[in-house]
């Protein structure tokens, strides 16, 4: 990937994530009634609710919840957006919530609701990481190693110390692994998927 694709390609996704920060915000300004509407919820999901897949990601549980996500989605910025153009992020990040989507309903049948982008954050920044580890980028393979320890560590004891005192709620940390595979599977298909640079014609090619 070239320095100047690199450059465009975090500043748009610092766009795209600015986007997802304001519309956060103000399904939060609307409070308990937009939250109650928009939530992951079983029970409405199984009466037809289906908006509730998709929305859910993007309602908290309250103002310390919301800026907590929002400060990891400006890390994620920085961290990996250069890595994919902004027609892949939104690839990625769908493909994510589909998989945190399908883990809630089949595997993690016990949830009764969900709210909140901290699954979705995982999902980007794994496929981002997972495209730097594939470049060798030193700090992408630290900070891969770093987030597969951390979501091995949740699954079996529990989330982090303070995690939920500070988002005000409990802390589904199912989400975090299955946003993670998303981002993982999402990651590959953009990765191997990605066009080809042209070859110069007047560069002769390497015997095989």
């Amino acid at each position: 990937m070239g320095l100047n694709q690199g450059h465009n390609n975090a500043r748009r996704f610092w766009l795209l994530a600015a986007g997802v920060a304001t519309a956060a915000l103000l399904l939060e300004a609307g409070g308990t009634p937009i939250r109650a509407g928009l939530a992951w919820d079983r029970d409405a999901l199984a009466a037809g609710q289906l908006w509730r897949l998709f929305t859910g990601h993007f309602v908290h549980l309250g103002w310390s919840h919301l800026l907590l996500n929002l400060a990891g989605l400006a890390l994620v910025s920085w961290l990996v957006g250069k890595w994919f153009s902004p027609g892949r992020w939104l690839l990625i990040g769908a493909v994510s919530i589909a998989a945190i989507d399908i883990g809630f309903w089949q595997v993690h049948v016990s949830l009764d609701a969900y709210v909140g982008l901290s699954g979705l954050l995982y999902g980007l920044l794994v496929a981002g990481l997972l495209a730097g580890v594939l470049e060798r980028d030193r700090e992408a393979i630290i900070l891969a190693a770093f987030v597969i320890a951390k979501v091995v560590w949740e699954q079996f004891a529990g989330p982090m110390p303070g995690s939920e005192a500070t988002t005000g709620g409990k802390v589904i940390v199912e989400a975090h692994l299955y946003g993670a595979l998303g981002g993982l599977l999402a990651g590959l298909l953009c990765r191997y998927n990605a066009p080809q640079p042209a070859r110069d014609p007047l560069q002769p090619e390497e015997d095989s």
